[in-house]
């Protein structure tokens, strides 16, 4: 399945250290040139840059991993969300970044991803060139802006950080099911995923420890990220790298928050766009993505 996706890309994992041990950090590696760091969202794997990884590969080395606990990546069990802050797994990408001597890189990253790439690239200043986040706001910003509209539309905030096992037990009676009602209940419907990410996504939340993963990280952003984030706010920590975000003209988040106004407040070099597309802009619009890409990072098709 690997080969079938990324047909031109190397596959392999790094070993990177944690509190809690050893764990295998999947990826797949291709291209040549400065490098760059793909990190995907919830509830997907690295399968999801499928359609952008090629194209980005004529001008960067692009690495395309997984994140902690989805995919193939090591599920450490974990209580309330401990193992899985967003710190945690920052940590993890910045090691495997440093495994294949990159000491400098940049990163595109969508959803839970770009969560990971925030708090990368805030305590690993000087690991991250530029930064690129798909459709998200920050995570303190939009906990503490929640209302009726937001609650409905990020319904799953709220469902996954409840007590374990229930969300874990709820989702495992019919993983599919799950995923295709919640990303094919969206902007692009199913038309969005080529059949053999799908495969792939679904693939990784048959694992009940996946689901019970995906919980933990959502549990974390609603308590110990928020810590961490608070503490940077009163210690004036802000982004330094140039920052650019896109996010779906007919998604929640545009509907509910201004994401331009958002990331401002925490980044003094922020510009960015909606793009015509929903949540999955990687699968939804490709081509507008790797044309962004390129104008950011620097590239020529």
């Amino acid at each position: 399945m690997q080969t079938e996706l990324f047909p031109s890309f190397r596959r392999s994992v790094a070993t990177v250290e944690s509190d809690c041990g050893e764990l295998a950090i999947p990826f797949v590696v291709g291209g040549e040139g400065p490098p760059m760091l793909l990190l995907h969202g919830f509830p997907q794997t690295h399968a999801m840059w499928h359609k952008a990884a090629p194209a980005l590969a004529r001008n960067f080395t692009v690495v395309a991993s997984d994140l902690r606990g989805y995919g193939d990546a090591t599920k450490p069990s974990s209580d309330g969300g401990k193992l899985y802050s967003k710190r945690a797994m920052a940590a993890d990408q910045w090691q495997l970044m440093r495994s294949l001597g990159y000491e400098r890189f940049g990163i595109l990253a969508h959803d839970r991803g770009a969560r990971v790439a925030h708090r990368l690239a805030l305590d690993h200043p000087d690991a991250v060139d530029r930064l690129m986040l798909l459709d998200v706001a920050p995570t303190l910003s939009m906990y503490e802006q929640t209302d009726l509209a937001f609650a409905t539309v990020y319904w799953h905030w709220f469902f996954l950080i409840q007590k374990a096992p229930l969300p874990e037990t709820l989702i495992g009676a019919d993983p599919e099911f799950m995923l295709r009602s919640f990303m094919g209940g969206r902007h692009a419907g199913m038309k969005a995923f080529a059949p053999e990410a799908w495969a792939e996504y679904v693939r990784a939340a048959r694992d009940p420890a996946t689901v019970h993963a995906m919980c933990e990280d959502y549990r974390a952003a609603a308590t110990v990220d928020l810590e961490h984030d608070r503490e940077d706010r009163a210690a004036g920590r802000i982004l330094r790298a140039p920052l650019r975000v896109l996010w779906g003209e007919f998604g929640g988040l545009n509907r509910c928050l201004q994401p331009l106004e958002r990331w401002k407040d925490y980044a003094p070099q922020v510009q960015g766009r909606a793009l015509p597309c929903g949540h999955y802009i990687a699968e939804e619009q490709p081509d507008l993505l790797i044309d962004e890409a390129l104008a950011f990072f620097g590239g020529a098709r």
